[in-house]
């Protein structure tokens, strides 16, 4: 597969809050050949990165422009890691579903990933270096929202020579990306596919979101927000705790249950992994715990706080409605098509929400799908289910709603109700 990695510089940029950077830099992958009508952006979701697929890169966070590398391969690979702009992703994020003859075919398409704004993945962030104070910027970073990565996005194209987009395509707030293309640049783009995402989050997800954000700043090595360089440490457990609660955010209950149910980690108690609460000795310490603690250590390495800050705002603030009456308004533009495409099991972007959204396209007069999987697992099985992902992905990036498997699964069930015999009252005429 024909991949490049590349930084591109987009100079001065102004932030939707009003400030800005002297110089934007965006990290990126494209995978394909472009032959002018076939360009395909995948937005990551919350903590990914332009790595969306391909070979295995290390891993470690960007600190203050640099990075920590955990992996092997000497300063040489240490070197291609930071150009490359995955540092910390270890694992390419939908290496299943996009590739040479996968859902988004690397062999049809050109595809272009690209790393946010305020993340640590590349592009720049409040871990990055402020070219005028040669000091990371931390807190002080401009505000950044969706309608940013959109419009940074916009300007990457400009720069590879992309006037005009075949498919925004993201999961999650990567949806909510996507969406915001069909909004911002309705004739710049043809189809939309958000996956696992919503017009906006609920008041649920917000206090949850809320939360994590607290067990940061009252992390006392938060300190402010400048924690940058090796005499500081990094607020790492309140880190580890915010990535924990959104682990519980992705799981479902019954993917939980399958996973761990209540079953204890070997012969450890619960005072032997906290022992700063000697009461926990009689009890034990059980399995989903420790897949907690596990995955938020992981974490911790190669992830920088102030963008867990930075990012979990953006998403939150996210409203397809704004500027608008509301979200038909604001799609009214947008004259391509749409798939929407959700999971029962998730909790955090409801297939209501889904529904809700695919809802606004059609009554914007756009030809909508929302393909709905019977999934047990919760907000992840957009990651982790390629198999129910690929199929109505693939037919409809090549033949929009009417491909064979794009099937409008809400629109099967209104239809069922409509058709439905009325039956005689079980407590009356």
């Amino acid at each position: 597969m024909d991949v490049e990695r590349d930084t591109v510089s987009l100079g001065e940029f102004r932030f939707e809050c009003g400030e800005s950077v002297p110089n934007l830099e965006i990290a990126y992958e494209t995978y394909g050949e472009f032959t002018g009508d076939n360009a395909v952006l995948v937005c990551h979701a919350l903590t990914g990165s332009a790595h969306v697929a391909g070979v295995t890169r290390g891993v470690g966070r960007s600190r203050g422009g640099g990075s920590e590398s955990s992996g092997g391969g000497g300063e040489s690979g240490d070197a291609d890691r930071q150009r490359a702009g995955t540092v910390g992703q270890a694992r390419a994020w939908w290496d299943d579903v996009v590739g040479p003859g996968k859902a988004i075919d690397t062999t049809e398409y050109f595809v272009v990933c690209a790393n946010v704004p305020g993340s640590c993945y590349g592009s720049t962030g409040p871990s990055s270096v402020h070219p005028e104070t040669g000091e990371p910027y931390g807190t002080d970073f401009p505000a950044v929202t969706v309608e940013d990565w959109t419009r940074a996005q916009r300007r990457l194209l400009d720069e590879l020579g992309i006037p005009g987009l075949h498919a925004a395509v993201g999961g999650s707030v990567g949806g909510m990306n996507a969406i915001e293309w069909a909004k911002r640049h309705p004739d710049h783009v043809e189809r939309v596919v958000a996956v696992a995402a919503a017009p906006r989050l609920d008041p649920q997800s917000l206090a949850l979101d809320g939360i994590a954000r607290r067990a940061i700043t009252t992390d006392t090595n938060w300190d402010g927000g400048d924690y940058y360089g090796p005499e500081h440490p990094n607020p790492d457990d309140g880190l580890a705790l915010a990535r924990q609660l959104g682990h519980v955010m992705y799981l479902s209950k019954d993917s939980m249950a399958r996973k761990f149910g209540r079953r204890a980690a070997g012969r450890d108690t619960a005072r032997d992994a906290f022992p700063a609460d000697p009461a926990a000795g009689f009890f034990p310490y059980r399995d989903v715990e420790s897949y907690l603690d596990y995955q938020s250590r992981s974490f911790v390495e190669r992830f920088d706080a102030n963008s867990y800050l930075y990012l979990t705002r953006a998403m939150d603030n996210y409203d397809l409605a704004a500027g608008y009456e509301g979200d038909v308004a604001a799609l009214a533009a947008f004259d391509g098509a749409a798939l929407c495409l959700s999971f029962t099991g998730d909790w955090h972007f409801t297939t209501q929400q889904s529904e809700a959204l695919a809802e606004a396209f059609r009554a914007s007069g756009t030809p909508t799908a929302h393909h709905v999987v019977d999934s047990e697992h919760g907000h992840d099985a957009f990651l982790v289910e390629p198999e129910h992902v690929g199929p109505p992905l693939a037919d409809f990036l090549a033949e929009g709603v009417d491909g064979r498997a794009v099937t409008d699964t809400r629109e099967e069930e209104r239809d069922a109700e409509a058709f439905a015999p009325v039956h005689t009252s079980l407590f009356g005429d």
